[in-house]
């Protein structure tokens, strides 16, 4: 049997973020489009493209519900996309929306949205400054598609941060991407990972399995301006779809590197760790709103973890383990008794529609 890409229909995994959905936009989509000549161009797979070092970015939301415990598609539309923006190393400047709504969706329910989306918007800076609204049939789509895209410009910190970072070693790339990680580089996390996804299954599904667990979402242009300042950071990333298994793969994958990370040393709360225990899932692969990944010379991890941890969004940050020398790119996880085992990049997600 043929993987998912030979087969003649799109399948809910050629959107899942994990290694299916990476060989189906290199074989179906991007192969189509023009070759461009960028700092990091779409082909790179990175948060955002660079060209003509404006930094720009889209995101599609198809989430399910729209609205859940600590967030909705209007609020996640909008720090999605900043921070796809802020995780390259740069400060976002302007956003789009654009709308595709179901005839028949109470306009209470899109209104409740847009203020959602404008608060989010000015709670961060970052206006929406173009836009476009069209209507479909009942049916034709899951009550409202949300589009956004941002610029961005070069972070004022960008350049201090990777003048400490080069008193280490050769950095070479100016931006924060995947391919910038090298062996002995540090790498952090800035808080709990896993809450966005088990929040939002429980509330869709109906299995109440922690009150306390709410989605993560939040943009973070402050907290990595925060670690920027302090200075030494080489490669950033949100672990949206796939989760910090994914992002942590697509690292080693670009980087041509290897890892070790310690699973004690990740902020994983109770709440999840038994809701993914009984449903089988591993919370490694549960997409996050609001946390970025964090690769920087080993010298600076301890200096970055302490300053993050003085932002209201960073208060649980940690170092989480080390790049390393390996012909093969892959994980190692050493697990809470002492043993090792590959954390295996998600072949999907094992919750749609969360973003």
């Amino acid at each position: 049997m043929g993987d998912c890409t030979d087969m003649a229909k799109v399948v809910m995994n050629h959107g899942s973020g994990g290694e299916v959905m990476q060989e189906f936009l290199a074989k179906h989509i991007t192969s189509h489009f023009p070759k461009m000549k960028a700092e990091v161009p779409l082909d790179s797979f990175d948060d955002s493209a660079v060209i003509d070092d404006v930094v720009f970015t889209t995101d599609g939301h198809t989430v399910k519900p729209l609205f859940f415990p600590g967030g909705d598609i209007g609020s996640i539309s909008v720090a999605g996309t900043v921070n796809d923006i802020s995780v390259m190393g740069a400060t976002p400047l302007a956003l789009s929306c654009s709308l595709i709504l179901e005839a028949g969706l109470d306009i209470d329910i899109v209104e409740k949205v847009l203020e959602s989306m404008g608060r989010t918007a000015e709670g961060c800076g970052v206006p929406i400054a173009t836009g476009d609204t069209k209507v479909v049939e009942a049916g034709a789509v899951d009550q409202m598609v949300m589009c956004t895209s941002a610029i961005g410009k070069r972070s004022k910190y960008m350049d201090s941060n990777l003048e400490v970072a080069e008193q280490y070693r050769k950095v070479d790339s100016r931006w924060a991407t995947d391919s910038n990680v090298r062996p002995g580089d540090a790498i952090i996390v800035s808080g709990y990972v896993g809450d966005h996804g088990i929040a939002l299954l429980s509330f869709r599904e109906g299995y109440g399995f922690d009150s306390e667990v709410k989605s993560d979402v939040a943009p973070l242009t402050g907290l990595i301006e925060t670690g920027l300042k302090t200075g030494g950071i080489v490669a950033m990333k949100d672990p949206t779809r796939g989760g910090l298994a994914n992002t942590l793969n697509e690292w080693c994958s670009k980087s041509k590197i290897g890892m070790e990370i310690e699973y004690a040393d990740i902020p994983l709360r109770d709440g999840v760790v038994n809701a993914c225990d009984m449903l089988g899932i591993d919370p490694l692969s549960i997409g996050n709103e609001g946390k970025v990944v964090i690769g920087c010379v080993p010298d600076m991890a301890e200096e970055i973890v302490k300053e993050l941890r003085k932002h209201p969004l960073g208060r649980d940050a940690a170092i989480i383990g080390h790049a390393t020398e390996s012909d093969i790119p892959r994980v190692i996880l050493r697990t809470e008794i002492g043993g090792k085992r590959i954390l295996e990049p998600p072949a999907g997600d094992p919750v749609p529609r969360i973003c």
